[in-house]
C-alpha cells in the first residue's frame, strides 16, 4: 500500500506541474487587439497589435477612428446645417475640463448651464471607468447665450454653433453659441459625442481624447421629438424613468409624454386628491409623490426634456375613481371591471368616467390644479380622449335615463355629442384652474377627431391631435388647420410584435418612415414613439425602447433624405454611448459586423 500511495502522489505531482506550466504558457499568450484607419469614410482594420504593447501615440481604436471618419463622424442625430470634423484627435485630462458660463445671459441661465455641465462630466467619468490616465492637456468650454432663461416649450429655439480648436496640441477650446440655454445644452451634447476613450484598462487605464477641430451649425427640423411611457399598466420606478430621460437627452429627444394613468391604476399621489392613489395605486410603494414629480421635472429639464402629463379621460379611467359612491359623490366611474369586458370596452379592465356626474369634473379639477401648480406655467397638457366605448355609456341605466329625459336619443351621434361635451367641460375646468384659456391641450385621435366631424366638436385653436391610427388622418387634420403630433401605431408603437396581430418594427422601419406632407407643414409638430406597458416593466424597458427611439430622434432632428443604411454605423456607435450611460439597449448586429464596417449590412 505504501508503494502505491507513493506512485499516486508522484503522478498527481507531475499532473500539477504540467497543468501549471500549461496555464502559464496560455497566460503569457498576448491578446491581439485591432487598430483601425479611416478609408473612404469607413473605419477598416489596418493592423493587429499585442494589447500589452505600450501606447505612446493616440491609438486608432474603432471608437477613436469613428470620431472623425465620415462627414458626421459618430454624431447622433446628425447635424443639419454645417458639419466639419477633422483630425488630429487630442488627449486631455478629466481633471482639466473647465466650463466658462460668464457669457450666459442671466443668473438662472448660468445655474442651468452649471447643472448641464455636471451631466457632461458625469458622462465622461462613466466612460473613464475604471480609471482614466491623468493628462496635462486642458479642455476649456466657453458657453454664450443670447436670451434669458425660460422653460422649454414648443417655440423654443434649440439651435447652436460649436467650434473646437487646439493650440499647440495642448490647449483645447470649445466655443458654444446659442440663442437659448437649450440650444447650448444641445451643443454640449454634441461636444460629448466628439469625445471618447481608448487604452488598456487592464494595464494602465484609459485615455480621454477629443476631435481636435470641429465646426458645427445645427438646429432641429421638428420641434416636438417625443417618447411616451405608460406607467399605469405597469409601474416603473423613478430610476427607470430617469434612465430613459438620460437616453432621451443624449439622443436630443425633447418631450417625455407621461401616460401616467389608465383604467389599470392611478399612481400619482396628489395632495388635493389623495384618494386617487390610495384606491388606484398597485401598492403604497408604487406611487409617484408630489415631491418626486417636481424633482423629475427639473431632472428632465437639465437634459433638455420637457414632460407633458397625460390624465386619460373619459375612457381609459378606472381604478382610483371607484371610491366616489361610498363617499357621497355618486358613480364617478362606470363599467369598472365589467365582464365580459369585450361587451363594455376595448381592453380590460373596463372603466369610463361618468360624463353626467358633476362631481367627476370637481375631482378632475383637483387633479388638474395639483399638476398645474407643479408644472411650468403654460405647459401643454394631454387629456387622453381615445377609445370611448359607447356600449359602456349605452348600457349604464343612469346615463341612458339622462339621455332620454334630455331628449338626446340613443344614437351614435348623440353619444358623440355627449363625448365632446365631456371634453369641453373638462377644458373649462382646466382653464379655470390655470386662470386663462391659453394652454395647449392634446388629445389622441379617435372617433371624435374624424376629419369629417371634428370641427363640430373640437376647437382647432385649443386642441392638438396626436394621431395614432394612420398618416392619412394626420394629413387631413393638418389640412383642416389642426396641429398634429404623429404617433402612428404601425410604425411608432414599441409594444407591437408582442401581441397578435401586430408586427415588430425595427429601428430601420422607424428611421425610414418619412413624416407626412401637408399643405400646412408647420402644423405637423413632430412625432413620438410610444411604449404602452402591457409587456414592459423596469427589467425589459431599455431593450424594448433603445435604440429604436433614437432612430426617430434623427428622423425628427434632421429629416435626412438618405435611409437607414447610411446611418447604421453611427447608430451602432450611439448605441455604445447609451451603454456607457447605464442603458441596456437591444443588440442590432453581430459584433463582427460592428467591427467590419460595410461588410454585412442587411437591407431591411
Amino acid at each position: 500500500m505504501g508503494s502505491w500511495a507513493y506512485y499516486i502522489a508522484c503522478v498527481l505531482l507531475i499532473f500539477h506541474f504540467s497543468a501549471t506550466n500549461e496555464a502559464t504558457a496560455e497566460d503569457s499568450l498576448p491578446f491581439i487587439s485591432k487598430l483601425y484607419k479611416c478609408v473612404n469614410n469607413k473605419c477598416i482594420i489596418s493592423e493587429f497589435q499585442d494589447e500589452r504593447k505600450e501606447i505612446n501615440e493616440v491609438n486608432e481604436s474603432l471608437d477613436v477612428c469613428r470620431l472623425t471618419c465620415g462627414q458626421y463622424g459618430s454624431l447622433w442625430p446628425r447635424p443639419t446645417k454645417m458639419t466639419s470634423i477633422k483630425d488630429p484627435v487630442i488627449k486631455f485630462g478629466l481633471d482639466n475640463v473647465v466650463f466658462n458660463v460668464s457669457s450666459v445671459a442671466d443668473e438662472l441661465g448660468k445655474q442651468y448651464m452649471v447643472e448641464v455641465s455636471q451631466v457632461l462630466l458625469s458622462s465622461l467619468r462613466k466612460i473613464c471607468e475604471p480609471r482614466c490616465i491623468p493628462n496635462d492637456n486642458n479642455l476649456t468650454v466657453f458657453i454664450t447665450t443670447a436670451t434669458p432663461f425660460t422653460n422649454i416649450k414648443l417655440s423654443t429655439n434649440e439651435s447652436y454653433e460649436l467650434n473646437i480648436f487646439t493650440n499647440n496640441l495642448t490647449q483645447i477650446t470649445a466655443n458654444i453659441t446659442a440663442r437659448t440655454v437649450y440650444g447650448a445644452r444641445n451643443g454640449l451634447e454634441t461636444l460629448r459625442q466628439l469625445i471618447t476613450t481608448y487604452g488598456r484598462p487592464k494595464f494602465d487605464g484609459k485615455t480621454l481624447v477629443i476631435a481636435g477641430e470641429a465646426q458645427i451649425v445645427d438646429e432641429p427640423v421638428y420641434a416636438y421629438r417625443g417618447f411616451m411611457l405608460d406607467t399605469s399598466r405597469n409601474y416603473f420606478p423613478l430610476s427607470a424613468i430617469k434612465r430613459t430621460i438620460d437616453a432621451m437627452g443624449h439622443s436630443k429627444l425633447n418631450v417625455f409624454h407621461w401616460h401616467a394613468t389608465d383604467s389599470h391604476s392611478f399612481p400619482l399621489d396628489l395632495p388635493s386628491a389623495p384618494q386617487m392613489a390610495r384606491y388606484g395605486a398597485y401598492s403604497p410603494e408604487k406611487i409617484y409623490s408630489y415631491a418626486e414629480i417636481k424633482d423629475l421635472l427639473r431632472y428632465a429639464l437639465v437634459r433638455g426634456v420637457r414632460i407633458i402629463m397625460e390624465i386619460d379621460s373619459p375612457a381609459h379611467a378606472g381604478y382610483g375613481w371607484q371610491w366616489g359612491k361610498d363617499s357621497g359623490y355618486g358613480d364617478m366611474v362606470i363599467c369598472l371591471g365589467n365582464h365580459p369586458w369585450q361587451d363594455y370596452c376595448v381592453q380590460p379592465p373596463c372603466g369610463q368616467l361618468n360624463p353626467i356626474n358633476n362631481h367627476t369634473y370637481t375631482w378632475l379639477g383637483k387633479i388638474y390644479k395639483d399638476l398645474i401648480d407643479v408644472f411650468p406655467e403654460g405647459e401643454a397638457f394631454h387629456m387622453g380622449g381615445d377609445e370611448v366605448a359607447v356600449r359602456c355609456w349605452n348600457t349604464t341605466a343612469e346615463i341612458v335615463d339622462w339621455m332620454k329625459s334630455n331628449k338626446r336619443g340613443l344614437t351614435e351621434s348623440a353619444y358623440l355629442n355627449l363625448w365632446s361635451e365631456f371634453h369641453n367641460k373638462a377644458l373649462t375646468v382646466y382653464d379655470h384652474e390655470v386662470g386663462n384659456s391659453n394652454s395647449d391641450i392634446i388629445v389622441w385621435s379617435s372617433g371624435l377627431t374624424d376629419p369629417n366631424i371634428i370641427e363640430k366638436h373640437l376647437d382647432k385653436k385649443r386642441y392638438t391631435i396626436e394621431v395614432w391610427e394612420g398618416n392619412t388622418d394626420a394629413v387631413n387634420l393638418a389640412n383642416l388647420g389642426y396641429r398634429v403630433i404623429v404617433a402612428v401605431e404601425d410604425v411608432y408603437y414599441l409594444d407591437h410584435g408582442l401581441r397578435p396581430p401586430t408586427r415588430y418594427h425595427s429601428w430601420k422601419v422607424i428611421y425610414n418612415n418619412k413624416m407626412p406632407m401637408t399643405k400646412n407643414p408647420n402644423l405637423i409638430l413632430g412625432a413620438e414613439t410610444s411604449m404602452f406597458s402591457e409587456f414592459a416593466d423596469d427589467f425589459n424597458l431599455d431593450i424594448k425602447v433603445w435604440p429604436r427611439a433614437a432612430a426617430l430622434a434623427e428622423r425628427l432632428w434632421a429629416d435626412p433624405s438618405t435611409n437607414a443604411l447610411a446611418a447604421e454605423y453611427r447608430l451602432l456607435q450611439h448605441r455604445e454611448r447609451l451603454v456607457s450611460l447605464g442603458i441596456s439597449p437591444d443588440r442590432i448586429t453581430p459584433e463582427w459586423c460592428n467591427d467590419r464596417e460595410g461588410e454585412c449590412i442587411i437591407s431591411y
